[in-house]
């Protein structure tokens, strides 16, 4: 994004930011964190009896072993091998390192960041909408409005943007 600014009484350009791209970009940022974290959690659990931890969780939450949700959850843990915890693992760093770029970029109001995160929340908008399909709920369907609402920002400065330099 180009810098605009007016010339200050002492002669100084005076910069003026674009707060929505800087709230985008702290968004992202707050999403690698989040994203890091699980990566680091999946580590920890790597060589570790899931079902175990899960049951040990369950309880020390009071939840009761017998009840549906968590006996799913127990039986599905079981599953998982160490090698597929491996592969969620690097998708989630991949993913925390994805979204400190776009972060990094929005705040520093670059356009290449701008058409990174067009590109990464339009590429799972399609797997958000299977999703929604497939397991309707509120906390979806909120996901997907606040991507569409960044989408639309990001590709309104986008055109604003490209207008400014042609001018």
């Amino acid at each position: 994004m180009e810098e605009t600014g007016k010339a200050s009484t002492h002669g100084h350009v005076a910069r003026h930011h674009d707060r929505g791209l800087v709230a985008i970009g702290v968004l992202k940022l707050l999403e690698a964190i989040f994203f890091f974290l699980v990566g680091l959690g999946v580590i920890h659990f790597l060589h570790r009896d899931l079902g175990d931890a899960a049951r040990q969780l369950a309880e020390r939450l009071s939840f009761d072993p017998d009840r549906r949700v968590v006996a799913y959850v127990l039986d599905h843990l079981d599953d998982i091998t160490a090698h597929r915890l491996k592969q969620i693992g690097a998708l989630t760093f991949f993913y925390a390192g994805l979204r400190i770029a776009e972060g990094v970029g929005l705040v520093m109001e670059k356009v290449w960041a701008e058409h990174l995160t067009v590109g990464a929340t339009t590429i799972f908008l399609p797997w958000e909408l299977y999703e929604i399909v497939r397991h309707p709920d509120w906390v979806r369907v909120c996901l997907l409005v606040a991507n569409l609402i960044v989408l639309a920002y990001l590709l309104w400065a986008l055109r604003r943007n490209r207008r400014m330099r042609v001018i």
